[in-house]
């Protein structure tokens, strides 16, 4: 058993007595009074689900087992000659809620490496897909058709304790992880690069070895290791996160969870929301001719935007009430690598100036750029310049969040997601309406 299982399974035999007690002594304590409006209205706000992998607080932003953003870039081992924390020992995070050391990392790394060979079969069924598919699709894809190599499902069927299915989910999610960047690498050579595939170097952490099969020079391995980072999970109600948690509930394998995580995360109002800013921003540009602008000709340009019932993409929040720390992270970045990039350029005018304005106009409770604001332009800056593959990244990162939450959900032994509903009438009656 691997340092890194050992651990999780001590963490496991700690808490499992916790969450059997809140159920059996305090399960009719009241979290909250439900509305018609959160009935009706997707359950925003809705206090009915639980995770200890990551919390969004208002005022400090997503944290991960507790720490900040600013505080997990720091206090993670770093790769060598790199800027950012390895992914393997942010994974080690997620897991334990501890901070590995740089033997943990490499230790994990190694599971990593080990398993992250890709079966040929794979590739084949991404060759027979036409050329103009949508990366998701094909990612989803590439996924399900690996189900066949789910090890939960194999000990499934031979009968195992349901204490112990956390096991043989372990072992899925790292399978699964450890070939998520190439064959997410594999799709973007294959339908943007010629079909000039690249293959791993396995002396090579998650991020680096990506970077390396993209194509794309330093620091790029960089740009990879912080968006994984900090896409991979965002509390369990927003959709991916919530659909990978729904379909595991059902005891669907990894395969089957991640695939359908993936299909949540390609929706416009969700994953695709980098591009779509990306996209504005491109459109400014050519409304502009290009020229960088005053904060005055912004300023002017946003009001004429807002005035004609139009919003300004990337800003405001549903829970911050501040600057979303993973757009601060990219910020920094870019400041620090592309501070003279021309979209850069438009995107820190649009911070200084956009926040004044949505206060002014009082509609927004948070005027803030969220995490969206930043990302694209990253990647743009870097020569991936194919809108559709951005979610392909996001869902590379968001996989390591939702198979830390599956592997905790299975080993508390939470039920299957069944939620009751009622029928408008219901509801009317209710309200006094009937």
């Amino acid at each position: 058993m691997s340092k890194l299982k050992e651990k999780l399974f001590s963490k496991i035999e700690e808490w499992r007595p916790r969450t059997e007690r809140l159920v059996k002594e305090y399960g009719d304590v009241k979290v909250g009074e439900v509305t018609i409006s959160q009935v009706i209205g997707g359950m925003r706000g809705v206090k009915c689900l639980t995770t200890d992998i990551s919390y969004l607080d208002p005022l400090e932003g997503i944290r991960f087992r507790g720490f900040t953003i600013p505080e997990v870039l720091e206090k993670l081992p770093k790769v060598p000659n790199g800027e950012m924390p390895y992914v393997e020992g942010f994974f080690y995070l997620l897991l334990t809620g501890e901070v590995p050391s740089k033997e943990d990392v490499e230790d994990v790394a190694e599971e990593f490496r080990k398993r992250q060979h890709v079966p040929q079969y794979i590739f084949d069924l991404l060759r027979t897909l036409p050329r103009d598919t949508h990366p998701m699709t094909m990612f989803s894809s590439a996924i399900t058709a690996m189900q066949r190599e789910s090890v939960f499902v194999k000990q499934y069927e031979k009968g195992i304790n349901k204490h112990d299915y956390w096991d043989p989910t372990y072992e899925d999610a790292l399978n699964l992880l450890a070939k998520l960047p190439q064959i997410a690498s594999y799709i973007y050579r294959m339908k943007y690069r010629g079909d000039t595939i690249i293959t791993p170097d396995t002396s090579l952490d998650m991020g680096g070895n990506f970077a390396h099969m993209m194509g794309i020079a330093k620091p790029y391995d960089d740009v990879s290791r912080l968006y994984f980072v900090l896409h991979s999970d965002h509390e369990s109600g927003n959709v991916s996160a919530h659909t990978g948690h729904l379909v595991a509930s059902a005891l669907s394998d990894i395969y089957y969870s991640i695939s359908a995580m993936l299909n949540g995360l390609a929706g416009p109002l969700h994953g695709l929301a980098n591009q779509e800013v990306l996209r504005w921003i491109q459109g400014v540009s050519d409304h502009m001719g290009g020229k960088i602008p005053t904060e005055d000709e912004m300023k002017q340009f946003v009001w004429d935007t807002l005035n004609s019932g139009q919003v300004v993409p990337g800003f405001g929040h549903a829970v911050l009430r501040k600057t979303d720390p993973r757009y601060q992270a990219q910020r920094d970045f870019s400041l620090k690598h592309l501070p003279n990039d021309p979209l850069f350029k438009y995107v820190d005018v649009l911070y200084k100036v956009v926040p004044p304005i949505l206060v002014e106009q009082g509609k927004a409770k948070n005027p803030w750029p969220n995490v969206d604001a930043q990302s694209g332009v990253i990647q743009w800056h870097y020569g991936v310049t194919e809108y559709d593959f951005y979610t392909v990244l996001f869902g590379v990162g968001r996989a390591l969040g939702v198979t830390a939450n599956i592997i905790w959900d299975r080993a508390l032994g939470y039920p299957i997601e069944r939620p009751k509903s009622l029928t408008t009438a219901m509801l009317e009656e209710i309200a006094g309406i009937k």
